[in-house]
């Protein structure tokens, strides 16, 4: 059996996640438009305090840290040298 087409699976997913996230996006804003901010602010607190409990509560090594410190300051640094070039 052949994995020949698995690019394409992986492909058509990614595009039915990403039609997904904006479909989401998309009723958010309706709902926000439609609501008073009294309404869903709280709501949306609770949302991003839960993701950011979520991510301080991923238990990581110092080197990684590290590490993810060391490539953001690296695509910093590039981002930089291309924009000095353009």
């Amino acid at each position: 059996m052949s994995d020949s087409n698995a690019p394409d699976h992986l492909a058509a997913k990614h595009e039915r996640n990403r039609e997904q996230r904006i479909a989401g996006i998309k009723r958010w804003v309706e709902y926000i438009t439609s609501e008073p901010p009294e309404t869903w602010g709280p709501q949306q607190n609770a949302v991003v305090n839960d993701q950011l409990e979520a991510a301080q509560s991923v238990e990581t090594s110092a080197s990684h840290h590290q590490h993810v410190k060391t490539v953001a300051k690296d695509i910093l640094e590039e981002n930089d040298s291309d924009d000095e070039s353009s």
